[in-house]
């Protein structure tokens, strides 16, 4: 199951890849960010950002994610690192994340956040017809009618 339930995070994340990330040791409030995936780092996502951003010290941080069709929910942990690796920075430049910076690729306030992920909690909505039938009614549902939830590692 742990399988089927991280592949469903991924491809929900794929189609929606928009997520709140705050930093693990820090009062601030979490924030709205955009992650860019890659199908072959399947332990690590990466953020544009400034270098003036409350995530930019980096460090222990946790990401909340809700799928598109409010299907898949996961809380995910792990560190923010500042990614220097120009060619990666390249990868993942687009005319939409251009839009964000005045210098545009050359913008000396730009920033790029490595998420190294550590594990996540998970979980999936597939309440079928019986658990929707029992919570329109009003009855007891059990959370397995409902859903699934696992701890993984990522």
């Amino acid at each position: 199951m742990h399988d089927d339930i991280r592949h469903a995070m991924w491809k929900a994340m794929s189609d929606s890849p928009y997520l709140m990330i705050g930093l693990s040791n820090d009062s601030a409030h979490s924030e709205p960010m955009t992650a860019q995936l890659d199908k072959d780092a399947n332990g690590c996502f990466w953020f544009y950002t400034t270098k003036d951003n409350r995530l930019a010290p980096g460090g222990a941080a946790m990401a909340q994610f809700v799928g598109k069709g409010h299907d898949v929910f996961a809380c995910i942990s792990g560190n923010l690192v500042a990614e220097t690796d120009p060619a990666v920075i390249d990868r993942y430049w687009s005319n939409q994340v251009e839009a964000w910076y005045d210098g545009g690729r050359g913008d000396p306030n730009l920033l790029m956040l490595r998420f190294d992920l550590d594990d996540a909690e998970i979980w999936t909505a597939h309440p079928g017809i019986k658990g929707l039938f029992k919570m329109i009614t009003g009855q007891k549902i059990n959370p397995s009618e409902f859903s699934d939830h696992a701890k993984v590692s990522l």
